[in-house]
């Protein structure tokens, strides 16, 4: 598995916080907690020729992340992020921006074919350019038992279509989706008003998916697979923000799945990762070894 990849591919960006910026987007965020469990991580995406691109690639070589970022002639995107008494994010998502142009290179091809588990989300296709270059990469990619296409759907702003959620569902082998989002899928695919694992079962057979995660906030997270389901509560922590916590829940998931761990223990690792991360301020705090370890130590 050395010389295997696991990619987050999509928007790399600052977020802009009540107390300054930091630096954001799922794909980064994902790559850098793999990165944590001793996996060799890859981020994908795009920043444009000017200061906040230069920074954010200067942040992730200070974090030893490995990188596929193209220098594009657009600027650097931004999220305008806003907390709520909860500490719970609202996003404002600039557009026009770099990660909406990641071109397709000889060199994401050869990365694609290195690659055993990449994740994708539905913002980053809101525009053509990337749109193709996260396709053509998912065609790329080997097939097989130990290959892991993961479609984090992270709806944001109205940034997706009925047709872009189809194709992805059609791509990836696990969907990831929360409680919120698992109704709108519900409601735009014409079954609204059935039981949500219900729901989550309808998917997983329609579109013959590995695996469905389901996450409830404070109400637990379920994983569906073929004939078996796996239930872990939330865990009560004191919450300084929730920004990056799914993305963490992701990355220690798929960590200790493709490390040999059984469902059941990956998914109390990925419930006390994503806790933990919800104890910290921003999106990628240092991990402890009490969560690392029991995948590096394996």
């Amino acid at each position: 598995m050395n010389n295997k990849f696991v990619v987050g591919m999509g928007e790399a960006l600052w977020d802009v916080l009540p107390e300054g910026k930091k630096i954001g987007g799922a794909p980064a965020n994902f790559a850098y907690h793999v990165s944590q469990f001793g996996l060799n991580s890859c981020v994908v995406s795009a920043v444009g020729d000017d200061a906040l691109g230069a920074e954010i690639l200067d942040n992730f070589r200070q974090k030893e992340l490995n990188t596929r970022i193209a220098r594009v002639p657009y600027p650097t995107g931004t999220v305008q992020v806003e907390l709520d008494e909860a500490g719970v994010p609202r996003y404002d998502i600039k557009e026009g921006v770099a990660w909406d142009n990641i071109p397709f290179t000889t060199e994401l091809e050869e990365l694609a074919k290195q690659t055993r588990a990449v994740c994708f989300g539905s913002l980053a296709q809101r525009c053509a350019v990337s749109r193709e270059t996260i396709n053509r990469f998912l065609d790329t990619m080997p097939d097989g038992e130990g290959q892991y296409k993961i479609f984090d759907i992270n709806l944001r702003q109205g940034f997706y279509t009925e047709e872009i959620i189809r194709d992805s569902l059609r791509k990836c082998n696990i969907l990831k989706i929360n409680d919120e989002e698992l109704i709108t899928v519900s409601r735009m695919f014409g079954y609204p008003d059935i039981d949500p694992q219900d729901k989550c079962w309808i998917l997983l057979a329609k579109y013959g998916l590995k695996m469905l995660i389901l996450t409830c906030g404070v109400d637990g997270s379920y994983i569906f697979t073929p004939g078996c389901v796996s239930f872990v509560e939330t865990p009560k922590v004191e919450v300084e923000d929730t920004v990056g916590a799914g993305d963490s829940f992701t990355a220690s998931l798929v960590s200790a799945l493709l490390s040999g761990l059984p469902i059941g223990e990956a998914h109390r690792l990925a419930v006390e990762t994503s806790a933990y991360v919800c104890t910290q301020n921003g999106a990628m705090p240092r991990l402890p070894q009490a969560l690392t370890g029991r995948v590096t130590n394996r």
